[in-house]
């Protein structure tokens, strides 16, 4: 078949490279979100309160989207996307075990910082990658099942980090025994870029968007997205909750990351398939069902805690697979990291804004912190019903 059939080699090749690309996710997941289960506790072992617990998480976010922008446009510019993913990938796996070494929160601050910062140069341009194979994949298809992988490391890490723990291992053995799918990371990486150097051959050009997405429906696209972004509670502050009020034991903490993760997987090739069908209205839906999980979370007990990270977890997989798929599909080929690093930058911005907020109410008032998240959920509903019908 020719290479713009939709079932011929370059449909193989693609799928081939997306998941390759998954693996690497997978392992990385492993690794970063293994130590990320457990940062808050980690942080208040250290002396951090709710507040500095908040500050880490919010300014680690921020570095992890707002450094976005520079990245991806220096990868459309320059053309460099593999040694920019590279680079961002080993920052990222060299900070994780590192961890196991702080003695004190500033320094596991720092640490956490740099895992971000190195999440943030790698993105865009592995992302606008990925986007070449979505004219054969679809869209929805091609970041659900990046993400189904992603999750599915993210689910594994915290359970290798609980086993530590139910083990009597501490905090610091559980990061050092990360350095393992650290490894694997940089190796799969390399593999990848040495049997897909030059990604955009698989573009065939027959599903490519080109400029139909307009500036207003971007730009009201970020609006939503940032109000989403401003409302959802990080999980180092949700863990914190957790260990404070008790209401689960410490090793259980990971547990229930590793559980908000699973739901992830599945919900990110569930949500991939709905979006190549529904489009936006997927990401409307999602919404919808994720402002319901902060009273679950933080004025519930055990299994209330359960239900919400269930939510929880629903509401990262739609941010990390559908609204990328939505965003990719207002962008031309050539400014597609661009496109993500800025929408990223915008996002980052909230989601610290809004990290600082919930950990400030949450010293003042929990019910207060569960009415904000809730009503910032729902007011960008509006919004991506009113980019539904500009794009």
């Amino acid at each position: 078949m020719s290479r713009t059939g939709r079932q011929g080699p370059a449909g193989g090749t693609a799928l081939r490279f997306v998941l390759l690309i998954g693996v690497v996710s997978l392992f990385s997941d492993m690794a970063h979100e293994g130590a990320r289960g457990v940062t808050g506790p980690f942080l208040g072992s250290l002396g951090a309160g709710a507040l500095a617990v908040s500050v880490i998480a919010g300014t680690g976010e921020l570095l992890g989207y707002a450094l976005r922008f520079v990245s991806g446009r220096a990868a459309d510019r320059t053309g460099r996307y593999w040694p920019i993913t590279a680079a961002g990938y080993l920052v990222q796996m060299v900070a994780v075990p590192l961890l196991a070494l702080a003695g004190q929160w500033p320094v596991a601050a720092v640490l956490i910082a740099a895992e971000r910062a190195g999440r943030a140069l790698r993105t865009p341009a592995r992302d606008a990658m990925l986007a070449h194979a979505t004219a054969e994949l679809g869209r929805g298809r091609v970041f659900g099942v990046r993400e189904a992988l992603d999750a599915a490391g993210a689910m594994t890490g915290p359970l290798v980090v609980a086993g530590v723990l139910a083990l009597h291992g501490g905090y610091r053995t559980g990061f050092a025994v990360l350095a393992v799918p650290a490894a694997l990371t940089l190796l799969v990486l390399a593999a990848a870029w040495r049997q897909y150097p030059d990604p955009s051959g698989l573009d065939t050009g027959g599903d490519v968007p080109g400029r139909h997405g307009t500036p207003r429906a971007f730009w009201t696209y970020l609006a939503a997205m940032g109000l989403i972004a401003a409302a959802y509670a990080d999980y180092p502050l949700i863990a914190y909750h957790f260990g404070r009020a008790h209401v689960v034991s410490a090793p259980w903490i990971p547990v229930l990351y590793s559980v908000a993760m699973a739901t992830e997987a599945l919900a990110a090739l569930t949500l991939g398939r709905l979006f190549d069908r529904w489009g936006l209205r997927t990401v409307v839906g999602a919404t919808l069902l994720t402002a319901c999980f902060p009273p679950l979370v933080f004025l519930g007990g055990p299994v209330a805690a359960v239900c919400g990270v269930v939510l929880w977890g629903l509401g990262t997989a739609a941010q990390e697979s559908v609204v990328r798929a939505a965003l990719t599909g207002m962008t031309a080929p050539g400014r597609r990291a661009s496109a993500f690093g800025l929408f990223d930058t915008g996002f980052g911005l909230c989601w610290c804004a809004g990290s600082l907020a919930l950990g400030a109410l949450y010293d003042h008032s929990v019910t207060g912190l569960v009415v904000f998240s809730v009503a910032l959920q729902l007011a960008a509903v509006p919004l991506l019903l009113k980019v539904r019908h500009i794009t």
